[in-house]
């Protein structure tokens, strides 16, 4: 199993219409980096969920429920999708601020990478973030 973090605007999708909705396809991804990392998703996977723009942060967990196929809201064949769904909403945040401190998470791609909309996790780094949610 693999871990990732997937991130959203929250006025564009948020994790409350994820858990409303149960599960979606993850689309718009227009970065190749990021479309590759959707390509290398795996039934199973898990994602951190992740609020950008407004009080930035890891706000829950989905779980890859179908592997890379043609992004539907294009003709373009280089973009693809996978589908997600829910599975828990932290009671607070994990801000971007918290995880800039936090010695444990100095590497993750989320402060490397910071505009990457889809990214690899390392398993102590989901983790330590799973011991800050208290999940």
């Amino acid at each position: 199993m693999n871990y990732w973090l997937i991130k959203s605007e929250p006025s564009t999708y948020s994790i409350d219409t994820l858990k409303a909705e149960k599960q979606t396809f993850w689309s718009g991804v227009r970065n190749y980096a990021a479309r590759n990392n959707m390509k290398a998703m795996k039934k199973g996977d898990i994602c951190l969920f992740y609020h950008s723009v407004v009080d930035p942060g890891v706000v829950g967990i989905a779980k890859v429920v179908g592997e890379a196929y043609q992004d539907p809201t294009t003709d373009d064949i280089a973009w693809v999708v996978v589908d997600v769904a829910f599975v828990k909403k932290f009671k607070t945040s994990i801000t971007l601020p918290q995880i800039k401190q936090d010695k444990a998470l100095a590497n993750m791609d989320l402060l490397r990478l910071s505009r990457l909309s889809v990214q690899s996790v390392r398993k102590e780094e989901y983790e330590h973030i799973l011991g800050l949610a208290g999940a």
